[in-house]
């Protein structure tokens, strides 16, 4: 790169930091405007009280040592005692404040962010591992605080304190203080070099750490998969690059960081050597008061230390900045299915669901739906069946608006879902997907996710339709056993019935079944099928199976392939047809065989 586009870059860097700083101010500020006028009176009875122990030292050498002056001999050691007194209170006071004022900060983005990534499209974490969002977001979260904590004491603190130390180093001698002050801005340019590089190496160190514990996080929750295909060697291996590469960023990042120490200590013991030699000349050559140069030079050491604070704040602040840049990164990320401007409550006095000429792919160029037009009726079950890959678990997650179509519509009662708010239509919604995930929390509260306020007998009575109270009861605290970390200590068949049950207990018009009995062992499935049965009256049911037996009694079975509704109708009606896909997919079945092969190929990179 050129010196000027390498200028240009630098320019828009502090421009965006700038701006950045900026924000988050405007965001907290006002939020704690008392705690930081606390805080900042505290951190200025620090500066002062610092600044008047050096100028108390000359009368404390002169009139004590030098000319043994009885009369002060109280009053000057009580007013040192004084001054330490004050600012040991003061540095408590601002340590509390800030500390409670920085903790307040990090619950309110954490608030913020897991408001946020709730309200995030589906696609969003489809593009983004949500061990390495989660560990990213532990890792930056502390970012604002440490700006704003940075921000007010450096300047409250340690400039004030600075400020009011070179005051009382020229009050005592202006000469010194000129010879003192040349160490400023050699250690100033060096700092502004050195933030440079910190930028960019912090930023991948942030990256590389969150991949580091993301990876242990997935290892974690596949641990049963991990240990039976043996994958131990094979992760660590690959989790051993991933920590050595961050190992090595963080210590380019401390080199980066230390490398200001010597060069610092160096230039301030050339300036603290040079301010001693020609004070301690002038004492012995022309006879200056020993009490001069002491208070000058206590001046001088006590001016290092937030001398040295501020001369790694811009260093400081740019590993701050790069942490609040990336929580920002996820805060200023739109939600892609957005309520559409004047949205209304979708109102479903029927439930009928309607398709028309839906087009719709994940990537670019790869649609999985290619036309797709059906009707569901209030109140029936619609089926469908066809091979993985050919797009019916994507009519689900289209009619949920989990993504929006690119072209087509997609109308319940004749509304287009695209024009009502997307909490309306979900609320009239109960949906169990081929994969059951628990939170934390209890078997009773997994259930209640259906309907928060629901009672207790609500949630049990679920859970009896849903064939679960037997093995819920079996439990050792029964419906308030805990499930684990996403039902690790139920079988996958339990796990489907407390799905089942939270949908059950959402008592909605339409109800999605993505899979609902693929996890389920034949008894299971007969029990659970049963349960469905009743739950899908005077319902609208759409139900997307690979097992027949799911199916049969459907009022309206769809056969999809390759991102079309190849074949329509009920199950008598479609076994009928000679060589047709479902008379094929159920010869398969009922003779064992792979049914996928019935129905096509599985098309590559397709979502079901």
């Amino acid at each position: 790169m050129t010196k000027k586009s390498l200028s240009l870059s630098d320019e828009r860097d502090r421009g965006q930091a700038i701006a950045l700083l900026k924000r988050i101010i405007a965001e907290n500020g006002r939020e704690h405007i008392r705690g930081y006028a606390v805080a900042v009176v505290c951190l200025v009875l620090v500066a002062l009280s610092t600044a008047f122990l050096a100028w108390i030292m000359r009368d404390v050498i002169d009139r004590i040592f030098v000319e043994g002056d009885r009369a002060v001999l109280f009053t000057l050691p009580f007013a040192v005692f004084l001054s330490f007194l004050i600012r040991g209170l003061a540095t408590y006071g601002q340590g509390v404040i800030l500390a409670r004022i920085g903790n307040d900060v990090v619950a309110r983005y954490q608030r913020r962010l897991f408001a946020h990534l709730t309200d995030l499209s589906v696609d969003f974490f489809g593009e983004n591992r949500s061990a390495q969002l989660a560990a990213r977001i532990n890792q930056n979260v502390s970012g604002v605080r440490d700006t704003l904590n940075l921000t007010v004491t450096s300047l409250a603190r340690d400039l004030l304190t600075l400020i009011f130390l070179i005051f009382a180093m020229i009050w005592q001698d202006w000469v010194l203080s000129l010879i003192a002050l040349l160490a400023g801005p050699p250690i100033a340019i060096m700092i502004s070099g050195l933030s440079k590089k910190l930028r960019k190496a912090t930023r991948q160190s942030i990256d590389l750490n969150a991949r580091v514990l993301g990876s242990m996080q997935e290892t974690a929750q596949g641990i049963q998969v991990v240990k039976a295909f043996t994958m131990e060697r094979l992760l660590r291996e690959r989790t051993e690059v991933l920590i050595q590469a961050a190992e090595e960023r963080s210590n380019r990042i401390a080199v980066i960081t230390e490398r200001s120490g010597p060069i610092t200590e160096t230039v301030a013991g050339l300036a603290v050597a040079a301010v001693i030699a020609w004070s301690g000349y002038r004492a012995i050559a022309y006879g200056y008061s020993p009490g001069a140069m002491f208070a000058f030079i206590t001046a001088l050491l006590l001016a290092y230390d937030p001398a040295r604070r501020l001369a790694k704040l811009q260093v400081q602040l740019e590993r701050a900045l790069v942490n609040a840049a990336m929580i920002y990164e996820i805060l200023d990320e739109t939600p892609r299915q957005a309520d559409a401007p004047g949205a209304k409550a979708l109102v479903v006095p029927r439930g009928e669901i309607r398709f028309e000429e839906v087009v719709f792919g994940y990537h670019p160029g790869e649609p999985v739906l290619r036309g797709v037009s059906f009707t569901a009726e209030a109140g029936r079950t619609t089926a469908l069946i066809g091979a993985s890959g050919g797009g019916k678990s994507t009519v689900v997650a289209l009619l949920e608006r989990f993504y929006d179509v690119e072209s087509g519509r997609i109308l319940i009662d004749g509304q287009d879902v695209a024009g009502v708010t997307k909490a309306s239509l979900r609320g009239q919604i109960a949906y169990v997907p081929q994969h059951p995930t628990l939170f934390e929390g209890s078997i009773r509260d997994n259930i209640r996710f259906g309907r928060p306020e629901a009672d207790d007998a609500a949630v049990e009575e679920a859970a009896r339709r849903a064939q679960a109270e037997e093995f819920i009861l079996a439990q050792p605290l029964g419906y308030d056993t805990p499930v684990g970390e996403n039902g690790v200590t139920l079988s996958g068949g339990q796990r489907q019935r407390l799905s089942i049950a939270r949908a059950l207990l959402r008592d909605a018009p339409i109800l999605l079944l993505d899979e609902a009995t693929s996890a389920l062992d034949t008894r299971s499935e007969i029990l659970v099928q049963r349960a469905l049965e009743a739950a899908m009256k005077e319902r609208t049911v759409i139900v997307v199976a690979h097992r027949l037996s799911t199916v049969v009694n459907a009022d309206q079975i769809l056969v999809v392939d390759r991102g079309r509704i190849a074949e329509r109708g009920s199950h008598a009606e479609l076994v009928r047809r000679p060589n047709g896909l479902y008379a094929r997919f159920h010869g398969l079945q009922a003779g064992g065989g792979a049914a996928d092969e019935a129905v096509g190929d599985t098309i590559p990179q397709a979502a079901d």
